[in-house]
């Protein structure tokens, strides 16, 4: 059988290979962002780099890259219809770091893929500041640190671990100064307020789709984090009011595009303020969450992290944009709460009426079915503000007797029939929160209580992580409002009339467990909640510790350092003599540097001086020990083969096979001990 040939790899293919799989990683977290085509494009360009760098094999022309170039902003240009900009800049930046690859000939090209790839580390930020980008940052930036030690390494072919090695003793030497510059450099805004990305995460939108909820489930990453000074509110009160929705069309529920005219709702609050701390994810919304209910009336204005919010007759705080960083406020809320137009007796407001509309043709049975009830005589003698509540209470009674199911798999609805709230009423009795709030504010408006959707999130974990109560994203919730005389809206939640446990335990919605979570479970019920609890603590105190540190943050620093009043002008000076100890500093480490401190060097200066003392004042710094070895043997003959000898061994250990190993400390020292001893015989015979 015939024997594979013994393949080595150069020092130039495999130095090359590792620069790529260090370009991949970084490239790698860009991948959700990036067009499908661009993924592509660069994952055909390195890897036909890296076969190349494999097969030593020849670069492509110069010609083979223009097209490519051409066909990249071409591309891109029809992608993003700009050259200009995040998205499209970004684009840009990661073909022609690919691109380059593909011309790397000689270190300058290599400097210039490092130059590239240290800029496409920072975009990461754009998109996320958690946790594991920061970890995922840091070992690329090691990884090119890594590279660019090797490029200043061109002699033999010192390993990958050595090149690792002296790249993290070279990012601790910064290391202080880069701890200065994050606590004391001025601050225009906190670290989250760049931007993050939010397209493509589930989770709770401006409009409701019938049966689209249930993709929330899927979604079990952090909504919010709350700390409240006190205790938590009861699990049937923490509810987080979202997006108000009140214009249906037969399928998709939106928010009322009528701005309510005159005077808004008064908005009285009752008992003691329940106060907390919030940390909230970057959304899709465009719509502040907060615990109901915020004391702030309509109308009112808040500016959180450079974005502009006002509070909304429906006590909704909408922003100008969907919330797509990170915020971190505080808050107050009352659990006993009144709003919503008191109009005369009799008489329904003008404003209400958005309130009472339905789409023309739709769900007939449904509007049969609540006209039916209206006309029971048990309602007869009703009116004012025990009308509205006795109908709510009968359409709540009918869905927990009726065989309603609260399930996340209901199916599709409106396969067979448009007539959507007909076939959830009747037919097939199967859904989660929307389908129940969505069919009870149907049948109260066909009964003419003016009725509306409330959605946002309800529920928390059980218990705290580090202090802080979690409401993640698969907490969304959609319930109710329907409005009263003398009492304005009044809060009612129709999926607890059937899945009360939902509402009571603040359960959020559960999916079927995925792979990994799931060899988990086999192995220990609780190990993957326990490490997910784990990594979301360490995650928080990332956010909390780092992400907003802020200028308040600074100041309360220098307070707590003695300063009585800090201010601006202080946290400048501070900075200036700082600035000056580490330039005091680096100037004397500057000076130390400039003397001899590897074993190599300060053995060659002693080794330099025994030979001056044997008479060899023409060795010098720059020959080797092989050459010294030879002037003793010109010098003094057979006397000399000792020392002789032994520079011969330190010539082989510095430059022969192994040269990247050497002689370890325990070998130096024996080394010197022999040769020293061997310099004193010679100088003992040649001494007249």
């Amino acid at each position: 059988m015939a024997s594979l040939p013994n393949f080595r790899l150069s020092r130039e293919g495999r130095d090359t290979l590792f620069l790529l799989a260090t370009i991949a990683a970084i490239v790698a977290p860009h991948g959700g962002h990036l067009p499908l085509w661009a993924s592509a494009i660069t994952a055909l360009m390195l890897g036909w780099r890296a076969w190349l760098a494999w097969r030593s094999e020849a670069l492509p022309g110069r010609w083979v890259l223009v097209a490519v170039l051409f066909v990249s902003a071409a591309l891109t240009w029809i992608t993003h219809r700009t050259l200009m900009g995040r998205e499209a800049g970004i684009t840009l930046l990661v073909m022609l770091m690919a691109l380059k690859t593909l011309e790397l000939r000689a270190r300058r090209d290599a400097f210039v893929v490092f130059f590239l790839g240290f800029f496409l580390v920072l975009t990461n930020f754009l998109y996320s500041q958690s946790l594991f980008t920061a970890l995922w940052t840091l070992l690329s930036v090691w990884a090119l640190l890594s590279a660019v030690v090797l490029a200043q390494m061109p002699v033999g072919q010192p390993s990958l671990a050595l090149a690792a090695k002296q790249a993290a003793r070279t990012t601790l030497y910064g290391l202080p100064v880069m701890v200065f510059l994050f606590v004391l450099f001025p601050r225009i805004g906190p670290l989250w307020g760049v931007p993050a990305d939010s397209v493509g995460r589930t989770g709770l939108s401006n409009r409701m789709d019938f049966g689209a909820m249930s993709e929330i489930a899927n979604d079990d990453s952090i909504a919010m984090r709350l700390r409240f000074q006190g205790a938590p509110p009861p699990p049937q009160a923490r509810y987080f009011r979202g997006p108000v929705l009140a214009q249906f069309d037969g399928k998709t529920w939106r928010p009322s595009p009528l701005q309510w005219p005159g005077r808004p709702d008064p908005l009285q609050t009752q008992g003691e303020a329940l106060n907390y701390e919030m940390t909230l994810e970057p959304l899709r919304l465009s719509v502040l969450p907060l615990l109901e209910m915020s004391p702030e009336p309509a109308g009112s204005e808040r500016t959180l992290g450079g974005l502009m919010m006002r509070r909304s007759p429906e006590l909704q705080w909408t922003a100008e944009r969907p919330i797509t960083e990170r915020l971190r406020l505080n808050a107050s809320a009352f659990s006993q709460y009144r709003h919503g137009p008191i109009p005369g007796p009799g008489q329904i407001a003008l404003v209400l009426q958005n309130y009472l509309e339905l789409p023309p043709g739709f769900n007939p049975r449904t509007l049969a079915w609540a006209a039916e009830l209206r006309r029971q005589p048990r309602f007869a003698p009703l009116s004012g503000a025990q009308l509205h509540p006795a109908l709510a209470q009968a359409v709540l009674q009918y869905i927990a007797s009726a065989d309603f199911t609260y399930t996340l798999a209901p199916g599709r609805y409106g396969e067979v029939t448009p007539h959507l709230i007909d076939e959830f009423w009747f037919d097939r009795r199967l859904g989660f929160c929307e389908h129940f709030s969505a069919a009870f504010v149907v049948v109260m408006r066909a009964m003419g209580v003016p009725a509306r959707i409330v959605t946002g999130f309800q529920g928390m974990d059980p218990q705290p992580q580090d202090g802080y109560w979690i409401v993640r994203n698969s907490n969304a919730h959609a319930w109710a409002e329907y409005w009263t005389p003398q009492a304005g809206w009044q809060r009612v939640d129709p999926t607890a009339a059937v899945a009360p446990e939902r509402i009571q335990q603040g359960l959020a919605l559960r999916p079927q467990p995925g792979v990994l979570a799931g060899a988990f479970g086999q192995f220990s019920p609780t190990l993957w909640l326990t490490l997910r609890q784990a990594w979301e603590t360490l995650d928080n105190r990332w956010q909390q510790s780092v992400l907003n540190y802020s200028r308040q943050s600074q100041f309360d620093l220098l307070k707590s350092a003695g300063f009585e009043a800090p201010d601006w002008q202080l946290l400048g000076q501070v900075s200036a003599v700082l600035i000056a100890l580490i330039a005091l500093a680096g100037g004397a480490w500057s000076v130390w540097q400039q003397r001899p401190h590897d074993a190599w060097s300060r053995q060659r200066g002693r080794i330099l001086k025994e030979l001056h003392r044997l008479g060899l004042s023409e060795a010098a710094a720059h020959q080797g020990p092989g050459h010294w070895a030879r002037l003793l043997r010109q010098g003094h003959g057979q006397a000399a083969e000792p020392a002789a000898q032994l520079l011969q061994k330190l010539e082989r250990a510095r430059y022969g096979q192994n040269a990247e190993v050497g002689l370890g400390a325990k070998a130096r020292r024996q080394w010197w001990r022999e040769f020293r001893a061997a310099g004193r015989m010679l100088r003992s015979k040649i001494s007249p």
